[in-house]
């Protein structure tokens, strides 16, 4: 049998000194796939549609072709990598077992910037749009009452989150199916020309500005990568997660193209009272209050939802961290008996999202999107560590598959970092200073190895 080096603890060991129960292996491709579409939120490509529009002249359906394609690099290196090392974790393990402890830790504590503070945004959409709704209400009340909901929601059990996503996603596929007859039959009595939002309505000419738009809408597919912290609660995780990656990741894609594409049909202007509530316009154009009802419900229904399923995937993360010791192993590395989840990472999960009360939607925003392309950069690039040059897999089709294809993932996502804000990076930067704060404490001023969870065993 081998040995693990110094801070290195098998799974087997870890299991029989802190770990008081074992995640449960319930999921099939059906629910991880529900899972991820619950994260992503189909009704997120509304969020930005007003402000895509007026940038790209009425080209928002194409501008998510490009970024289609972009993402599919990337998601296709997170289904590879989740087949290498099918454990909860995600970016994290991945990063960690083809660079080592240090680039590994500085991997995940930047996901974490992503993940910690994607549940925020959901409860400002929920606080918002309710007290809206409801004006004798505070939104900080609904903001408590949906940590609350999802908190209990997280401990009882990945089963019960499953079916929390089945009845987000009921909810929203009735209003897609009745936006979209209406909005067919109002693109139809007004004779619009079928091609418009690929071709633009004149008002912007030019390429760049697609691509533009198309960096600006890349933030509607984080979450694709959380099906991968799920691998461990997977049936037959190293078939099944790689696949709901992708079917996930291109489904989104094409409902995102759709919806866009049937808004600019049964709306033909760029011209908008508020550009970030276009959809709003868009949806009450179409002369049907029950339908604005309905939106605003959905709407609701997706961010309880996405706000779940991103508790649900940090939490396994700051498990995986605690699990291999790189936070306090007695805090985060443990499962709850009864239900098989980390329970107590899921209540620091919620105490952080209570800063959901004071904080704004641009700096979250700016935070989630740093964390997130950094994870998507260090995927791109542990694909062509473990595959092109510690498994010196190179010949034929190998050439393409482990460096060209994982390669063009990576250079895809610099670009959109290019396309983030200063704040972003003094955001971001600042928190990675405080990684790399934390890494110093655990390895004694790096006189110790980072500890890594050891796979040999």
């Amino acid at each position: 049998m081998s040995h693990a080096p110094e801070n290195q603890i098998p799974p087997t060991e870890l299991t029989a000194q802190v770990t008081k129960g074992r995640f449960k292996r319930v999921l099939g491709v059906p629910s991880l796939v529900l899972f991820g579409l619950v994260y992503m939120v189909p009704l997120t490509a509304f969020t930005t549609y007003g402000i895509v529009t007026q940038l790209t002249g009425g080209r928002v359906p194409a501008a998510y072709v490009v970024t289609l394609v972009a993402m599919i690099f990337t998601a296709r290196s997170y289904a590879r990598m989740s087949i290498a090392y099918p454990y909860a974790g995600s970016a994290y393990i991945y990063t960690q077992q083809s660079f080592g402890g240090a680039v590994g830790f500085l991997a995940g504590w930047a996901l974490l910037l992503d993940y910690l503070f994607l549940p925020m945004i959901n409860y400002l959409i929920i606080g918002l749009y309710l007290s809206d709704t409801f004006p004798a209400v505070p939104g900080s009340v609904w903001i408590l009452i949906a940590i609350a909901l999802v908190t209990v929601l997280n401990i009882v059990g990945i089963v019960s989150v499953a079916r929390a996503n089945f009845v987000v996603i009921a909810v929203q596929t009735v209003f897609i199916v009745a936006f979209a007859a209406l909005a067919i039959g109002a693109a139809a009595g007004q004779g619009v020309d079928p091609l418009v939002p690929f071709t633009g309505d004149g008002t912007v000419d030019g390429i760049l500005p697609l691509f533009q738009g198309a960096a600006i809408l890349c933030l509607s597919f984080l979450g694709f990568d959380s099906v991968s912290t799920l691998a461990e609660e997977a049936k037959d995780s190293r078939r099944s997660v790689p696949r709901a990656i992708m079917i996930v990741t291109i489904g989104a894609g094409l409902l995102f193209i759709l919806l866009t594409y049937l808004s600019q049909v049964a709306f033909p202007s760029n011209e908008f009272s508020s550009a970030d509530t276009a959809s709003i316009e868009v949806v009450a154009s179409l002369g049907q209050q029950w339908l604005s009802a309905l939106f605003i419900a959905g709407f609701i229904a997706g961010s309880v939802g996405s706000a779940l399923t991103s508790q649900a995937s940090v939490s396994r993360i700051l498990f995986a961290m605690g699990r291999d010791g790189v936070l306090p192993r007695r805090i985060f590395g443990r499962l709850s008996t009864r239900f098989g989840t980390p329970t107590i990472p899921i209540l620091l999960v919620s105490a952080v999202s209570l800063l959901s009360l004071v904080a704004d939607l641009l700096t979250v925003s700016n935070m989630i999107s740093f964390g997130a392309l950094i994870a998507f950069s260090c995927v791109n690039l542990s694909v062509i560590k473990h595959h092109f040059f510690d498994r010196g897999e190179r010949s034929g089709w190998d050439l393409v598959n482990n460096l060209i294809l994982p390669g063009i993932g990576f250079a895809l996502t610099v670009w959109l970092w290019t396309n983030l804000t200063g704040a972003s990076f003094a955001i971001g930067l600042s928190w990675l200073a405080v990684g790399v704060v934390v890494l110093m404490i655990v390895t004694r001023f790096f006189r110790r190895p980072t500890p890594t969870l050891d796979l040999t065993e």
